[in-house]
């Protein structure tokens, strides 16, 4: 982490503001400005937890404030403490402290994970791969029947992590963020895991229909960020002076008409992610070279080979060894779901298009010409024979403020939950 000091701005000032909230200070607005009200906000933390209170946010500080960015403390039980007489040392609510303790002796002296009295994911910042491991360790933390695995790393050694949800003979992959400047996609798909797992645990209803049937009819594999390094990139997440980071912005400046770095759709050395997968990837480079895109850059460059990318590979033997059963990439915007490839679909695709589409108000499209080659879901139609789509969520432009993600959860609910229902194949 970064250690940040008074007048510093940028992503991890936005995060320290957050985490500040959440642990009950007052840092004015999560704006990533490190101003007055941060600074005693922060020194009023730092005294709280008997740190030195100096304002500066160290070593020490951010693992004081780690609890607050994952969503859970630990605690050692007190001689005769009751579950509810922790739950309310920590302000919370002993049901969350049993489901994350489902093996607990509650005995003194043991050592038990007490979730903290708010969500785990964020939704009023920009992310980051850092955020998403801190969001994915809370809801580990939280929901223990959540599996959480790497499945490769990108270009700088940034993890690619999957989560897993359910325990039925239906198998769907989700995936989020291929393109860098659609990182909101990333906390659209968390939100709905967390909200997933917490109507799980709670026997409740999720888009009107029982939590515990989608778990019992299907098993989703989540991957909320396939491409960290390009995501890190448009968010600010990379130092000034960073190698990467000056590498990308020399290959930017080849393409002076696709801003920077807001235009960056690619991995971090210039590769479009959802242009290098082995579905008619011939038939895309000829189409992007033709258009101009013609070595590394923002976006449309396809590699010099099919899953030249590791962060494709990562996908490739993912998706190979889950065999899914149906699967969504999710991108932004147009408010569309894209779902054959050159024509051609496994049996059932369309109708559960028209499903989403009905869920979603989001338009069943054929992908425009141009952009029809070399994608994940074109590689899962033609090689696996997978009912596979991709959504295009939310309208705008990209990358689209984190502000429309209760706008995008709400079109997009119903399609989780179609997918993990919805029509079987026949």
């Amino acid at each position: 982490m970064q250690t940040l000091r008074y007048h510093d701005e940028g992503l991890f000032v936005s995060y320290l503001q957050t985490a500040l909230l959440r642990a009950g200070e007052e840092p004015g607005n999560v704006d990533g400005i490190f101003g007055k009200r941060t600074a005693s906000a922060l020194v009023r933390f730092q005294d709280r937890v008997g740190i030195a209170a100096d304002g500066i946010a160290g070593r020490l500080t951010w693992a004081a404030l780690y609890p607050y960015l994952c969503g859970s403390a630990f605690a050692v039980l007190k001689d005769g403490e009751t579950v509810e007489a922790l739950a309310a040392r920590f302000s919370t609510d002993a049901r969350s402290i049993r489901t994350a303790n489902p093996t607990a002796a509650w005995t003194a002296g043991e050592t038990v994970t007490v979730p903290l009295g708010f969500d785990v994911v964020f939704t009023d910042v920009p992310y980051s791969a850092f955020l998403v491991a801190c969001c994915l360790e809370g809801l580990v933390l939280r929901y223990p029947f959540l599996a959480k695995y790497t499945v490769g790393s990108s270009v700088t050694g940034r993890r690619i992590e999957a989560i897993r949800i359910g325990a039925g003979p239906l198998r769907v992959g989700i995936n989020a963020a291929h393109h860098a400047n659609e990182w909101i996609t990333t906390p659209l798909t968390l939100q709905f895991l967390e909200r997933y797992a917490k109507a799980f645990a709670a026997n409740e209803r999720l888009g009107g229909v029982s939590a515990r049937t989608l778990y019992e009819s299907s098993t989703l594999t989540l991957v909320p960020l396939v491409n960290p390094d390009g995501v890190d990139l448009v968010n600010g997440a990379f130092p000034q002076g960073d190698s990467y980071l000056e590498s990308a912005r020399a290959l930017s400046a080849f393409y002076p008409a696709i801003p920077f770095p807001s235009g960056w759709k690619a991995n971090i050395l210039g590769v479009d992610l959802n242009l290098g997968y082995p579905a008619g990837w011939e038939n895309a480079r000829a189409i992007k070279f033709a258009a101009g895109f013609t070595r590394p850059g923002p976006r449309d460059y396809v590699g010099t080979r099919p899953l030249e990318a590791p962060e494709d590979r990562a996908m490739y033997e993912l998706s190979l060894k889950e065999r899914y059963d149906r699967a969504i990439a999710y991108h932004t915007q147009g408010g569309e779901i894209y779902w054959e490839y050159q024509g051609n679909a496994p049996m059932g695709s369309l109708a559960l298009a028209r499903t989403f589409s009905a869920a979603s108000g989001y338009r069943v499209a054929e992908v425009p010409y141009n952009s029809s080659f070399a994608g994940y879901k074109d590689w899962m139609i033609e090689a696996l024979s997978v009912n596979a789509f991709t959504v295009e969520a939310g309208r705008g432009e990209n990358p689209l403020p984190i502000d429309r993600l209760p706008t995008l959860y709400a079109e997009n609910e119903g399609i989780f939950v179609a997918a993990l229902t919805g029509l079987r194949d026949t």
